[in-house]
């Protein structure tokens, strides 16, 4: 048995530090050790608790800690503390009984710097020494675990939060409509990763790496929050590059804050800011045009940096703005804090940016799912990222083993059901896609480190996870609770659908959506229809709009019949249309993913094209359609059908380290730039060999050393 600690913030860092020794004596329990941790709304404001023990063997523990050797009128403060917490807790039905709580409160003064007199007898103060004794006395008569999680969940203050928008009316039990309600109910409690992520204050840098669905922006939302209520006077950014998310998050920590202060936010202080930015207004704001203007250096919006950077447009000028800030010797910090959403999608230089805008100790929390990348970059490691001091030491350096708070791994999927995650991992891959010619494997990308594949929730059922080795992969319950997909059968979490036009496509779509809102008691914003290819989604989605409107049912394309920061219409009933990036940090119960087939192909681009197709099926909570039209989609399809017969295990042979770099040389997303170079030299290439076909040139004619070389390269490249 033990006691997880979990340590926040709070003034008394002492007595805190005094406690976490204390409780390591504790073999006897079990539970959590909140440390900062929780805050309480009431009428005078927010009240913080030092501390707090919540265990399924004693029930809870309310710390009032203690600095120093005077205890002054602690019994007034440990009745202020647990009066304030039981009227929280009381607002849950699920921990009342009758008119009393399901779960006991103790209180109980630290006060590490006091010799306490006759322990054993007294049950409200306890220095280091005597803290098991003194927790060994309180007694919870018949332990209810039921009572202990629901505690939690309170606690934490997720549930509301994880419900959807808008009440859900549903008049028949098992329709979509009730069965999704039910599903967001059960996720109501954090894990104790993601708990550990929010709470811990960290001086410094701190990653957090998960898969679609584990809760990354849950937990960024949360941090804020809580370090706002902590910390007022504090100026904290977050930031994301993914226009939709600001309305997303300034609707989550709102509604955190007032959980946990009463109060809204002072936005003044917490700011939901943008990556790029541009001049106007507080609400343009963004964090690389708060850099430029704060140092006075040149600044790019979009479409000057389209014409002098074309194809690293953002990367290119933070790029610039570090290196004025490198010769410059202004140094202005602006926050205290940032969070950044959404890291795989932006460059390391903006990274940079966001770590030179902070104060000392530059406290930034940085979240990603390596697989949601859309850009065809990765994310570097923090040495390469943040750089060397002057003695050569790296500026950040995290830690290797499971304790290090400065890098977090979320590995449990809350959002996705297993076949649905698994459909989204096998497609992103490749796993089951036939070889196409250009390599003797179908894979279309892999992880250079193989361990990442237990970091994500998966585990070995056969094989090894080593080059050159077959291997199987499956998910287990711990990482891939069965709740998510014991409400619906296996064939309706996923379907797959070909047609033989795209009118039948958009015929059967529209059918399907007035289907869902009716009969399937779905509301408008429990759906959203994603099309992969960002260049084609205003064209593509207007016959699909057009046949919905004759059967009454209203639609908005995300970010063009709204403003930019809109994704769902909350105060209108109307279906969601999107492209990819702004499906990006979203999610809903039903997503059709449209002209699937445009994520099939070969060749150039392929890894950032199936990550479309990856990211729009994890944004489903419940159930995916994956829709589309002609051969592209029957092979998709055929992929589909290799992961059912596997029951949703991952088959395949590791990657040799050769193979890994030939799949980022073939499937490399490129540029404007190198996209028009390779058509160029293409079509030189189709001259020269019509013109040999033709005789009109011939081999003899060119110059022998520079087709002896082309010869080799050609050899090379194929061998």
């Amino acid at each position: 048995m033990s006691v997880t600690i979990i340590r926040g913030t709070n003034d008394k860092p002492v007595a805190s530090s005094e406690l976490e020794s204390a409780m390591d004596g504790c073999h006897d329990l079990s539970g959590q050790l909140f440390i900062g941790y929780p805050i309480v709304a009431t009428p005078d404001g927010p009240h913080r608790i030092d501390a707090l023990l919540v265990s399924p063997e004693r029930g809870l523990v309310v710390f009032d800690l203690v600095e120093g050797a005077a205890l002054d009128d602690y019994q007034a403060r440990q009745d202020d503390s647990a009066n304030r917490l039981e009227a929280r807790l009381r607002t849950h039905r699920e921990l009342t009984r009758g008119r009393d709580l399901a779960i006991p409160i103790h209180t109980l003064s630290f006060a590490p710097a006091v010799r306490v007199p006759k322990v054993k007898t007294n049950k409200l103060v306890s220095d280091g020494t005597h803290l098991p004794q003194v927790l060994r006395r309180f007694e919870w008569d018949g332990p209810d675990r039921h009572a202990y999680e629901a505690a939690l969940s309170a606690i934490d203050n997720i549930s509301s939060i994880r419900k959807s928008r808008k009440r859900r009316s549903a008049n028949r039990p098992n329709s979509r409509g009730a069965r999704l309600q039910k599903l967001e109910n059960s996720i109501a409690t954090l894990d104790a990763t993601q708990r550990r992520a929010f709470i811990n204050t960290e001086n410094g840098v701190q990653r957090i790496r998960g898969l679609a669905g584990s809760g990354k922006t849950i937990v960024l939302a949360r941090k804020a929050a809580y370090l706002h209520a902590q910390r007022p006077q504090w100026r904290i950014a977050v930031t994301f590059k993914t226009r939709s998310l600001k309305g997303h998050f300034r609707r989550l920590i709102g509604e955190f804050a007032l959980a946990e202060a009463g109060e809204e936010p002072n936005w003044r202080n917490l700011r939901i800011v943008g990556a790029w930015g541009a001049p106007g207004s507080d609400d343009r704001d963004g964090l690389y045009y708060e850099f430029c203007r704060a140092h006075g250096f040149d600044y790019f919006d979009f479409g000057s940096a389209k014409q002098q950077f074309r194809g690293r447009e953002f990367p290119a000028v933070c790029e610039r703005a570090l290196d004025q800030w490198r010769q410059s010797d202004a140094r202005r910090p602006l926050y205290d804090a940032i969070l950044v959403d959404e890291a795989q999608d932006l460059p390391d230089s903006f990274l940079r940016i966001c770590y030179e805008l902070l104060r000392e100790p530059h406290r930034l929390v940085y979240a990603y799912d390596e697989l949601q990348n859309l850009s065809g970059e990765s994310v570097s490691s923090p040495d390469d990222m943040f750089g060397a001091r002057e003695d050569g030491r790296p500026r950040v350096r995290f830690d290797s083993g499971d304790n290090d708070t400065h890098d977090l791994i979320l590995e449990k999927c809350y959002r996705n059901s297993r076949p649905v995650l698994t459909t989204a991992h096998a497609l992103g891959f490749g796993i089951y896609r036939e070889p196409d010619g250009l390599d003797d494997t179908g894979l279309v990308q892999m992880f250079d480190s193989a361990h990442l594949w237990n970091e994500i929730g998966y585990r070995l059922r056969d094989g090894e996870l080593r080059d050159g080795s077959p291997v199987v992969l499956h998910r287990t319950p711990e990482t891939s609770p069965p709740f998510l997909e014991d409400h619906s059968s296996r064939d309706d979490l996923v379907q797959f659908v070909h047609f033989k036009s795209k009118e039948e496509q958009s015929e059967w779509l529209a059918n399907a959506i007035a289907e869902n809102l009716g009969q399937d008691e779905l509301r408008h914003d429990d759906i959203v229809v994603i099309n992969p290819n960002p260049l084609t989604t205003r064209e593509e989605v207007g016959p699909i709009r057009s046949r919905l409107l004759d059967l009454g049912v209203q639609s908005h394309l995300a970010g063009v019949d709204t403003a930019a920061d809109v994704f769902f219409q909350e105060h209108a009933d109307s279906v969601t249309f999107t492209g990819i990036h702004r499906a990006k940090g979203n999610e809903a119960g039903m997503v059709y993913v449209i002209n699937a087939q445009d994520c099939h192909g070969r060749g150039r681009n392929l890894a950032s094209i199936r990550n479309r197709l990856f990211v729009a099926i994890t944004r489903s909570k419940a159930w995916v359609r994956v829709i589309g039209v002609g051969d592209g989609m029957r092979a998709l399809e055929a992929e589909y059908n290799r992961l059912v017969k596997y029951d949703f295990d991952l088959r395949f042979t590791y990657p040799s380290q050769e193979q890994r770099q030939r799949l980022r040389i073939v499937h490399r997303d490129m540029t404007d730039a190198e996209r028009r170079r390779v058509l160029e030299s293409g079509r030189e290439l189709g001259d020269l060999v019509n013109n040999l076909e033709s005789g009109s040139l011939r081999v003899e004619d060119l110059d022998d050393k520079l087709l002896a070389k082309f010869r080799s390269l050609i050899s090379g490249q194929r061998g």
